[in-house]
């Protein structure tokens, strides 16, 4: 455990040396809008440390630095809640990323597969369960959770080892490279408090509703925010629609929301959000965000998505990765539906060269799949 900055210097001093760091992090925000961090677990070559940034004097810079200014890659699982705290508190990312469960998916271990499931088999190792659901914001940490903790970048050293071998043999390690340019945009942890409506995934297309909908999402995540609180604590999303539907204009109305109170209604809190409300009516329906409506797909774009699936499943099982990173349902239909204009990620990267260009070739009667001795066929016409 590192528990005061000299420590935590001296460790990051030592760590600039190391080919390659592996993190982890530990944190709670069942009460809070922003993840509160409880530990940052960082394993060099041959050292492991669990850094406690709620230790009194402990200050991050030193780590951040370490992850921002640093050429050896940031080795993480599943990065993104981790890559979200270090967006918050240092408004930077580490770099160069690489997430194992990405490279895991890409070397055929099947879609989001867990650490525990990499850790046994690429590392040989048994993970203790006993704190898994340990509170990390609690001190004093048992022995048991330090090394508990400590076991989820101690173990990822060999798993991003062998991962990186393997796609080395593979020549796939530029697909990787792909990948991690995707996750390293900031912007994905930083979401914008006017995109807030998204999360609420509105139904209703009329533009009042739209307007009123997003000036009172966005007056709850800056509340959220300034409060610190989970959003569901200021208002419960199905209350925002509630109110987004009925557009009250004074506390009488706004009191007989359902699930908003009239006590609520005629304080400080209702009105700010009778001001939201406002600002809303006052935009004209030209402002009023444009839903896209997917139509349903037509009987020849149906089929053609069923055939991609096929050889979807053909290409992926034949190079080992998974379906899942070369293209989801929605994907292959927009294909099926649009063909070489399709903004899709199949048609881009390695993804193009392992199935895009066949699936073009499929839709435009060029290739044709059967099935032939127990496994999909393809021939060329």
């Amino acid at each position: 455990m590192i528990e005061d900055q000299a420590a935590l210097e001296a460790f990051c001093e030592r760590a600039r040396s190391a080919t390659f760091l592996t993190v982890d992090t530990e944190f709670v925000r069942e009460k809070t809008y922003y993840p509160q961090l409880c530990l940052v677990q960082v394993a060099t070559d041959d050292e492991a440390v669990a850094i406690d940034p709620l230790a009194e004097g402990v200050e991050l810079s030193p780590l951040f630095a370490l992850m921002n200014q640093t050429t050896m890659p940031k080795v993480f699982h599943a990065a993104g809640q981790d890559l979200e705290i270090f967006a918050n508190l240092s408004g930077a990312l580490p770099s160069p990323l690489f997430d194992t469960q990405i490279a895991a998916m890409v070397c055929g271990f099947g879609e989001q597969v867990g650490y525990e499931r990499l850790a046994r088999a690429l590392a040989g190792a048994e993970l203790d369960k006993t704190a898994r659901y340990t509170d990390w914001s609690r001190r004093p940490l048992t022995e048991t959770q330090i090394n508990y903790a400590l076991g989820d970048v101690t173990h990822l050293r060999k798993v991003f080892i062998e991962l990186t071998a393997q796609l080395e043999r593979e020549d796939r390690v530029g697909w990787v490279q792909e990948e991690m340019s995707a996750i390293a945009d900031i912007a994905r942890y930083q979401p914008s408090v006017e995109d807030a409506w998204r999360r609420l995934k509105p139904r209703g297309d009329k533009p009042q509703f739209l307007n009123v909908l997003v000036s009172v999402a966005k007056w709850r995540e800056l509340e959220a925010q300034r409060r610190d609180v989970p959003r569901n604590r200021v208002i419960r999303d199905d209350t925002v629609m509630e109110i987004a539907a009925s557009a009250p204009t004074d506390a009488g109305t706004l009191g007989k929301v359902r699930g908003y109170s009239e006590n609520a209604a005629k304080g400080k809190q209702g009105h700010a959000i009778l001001e939201a409300i406002q600002e809303g009516l006052a935009k004209s329906r030209d402002d009023a965000p444009k839903l896209k409506k997917r139509k349903p797909l037509s009987d020849a774009a149906a089929q053609g998505a069923a055939l991609l699936r096929v050889l979807l499943k053909a290409r992926a099982e034949n190079a080992g990765v998974a379906q899942r990173i070369i293209a989801n349902t929605e994907e292959l239909e927009r294909l099926a539906e649009r063909g070489a204009q399709s903004d899709v990620p199949a048609l881009t990267g390695w993804r193009r060269d392992l199935f895009g260009d066949a699936a073009l070739e499929l839709l435009a009667g060029r290739l044709f799949i059967g099935f032939e001795n127990g496994k999909v066929s393809e021939r060329k016409d």
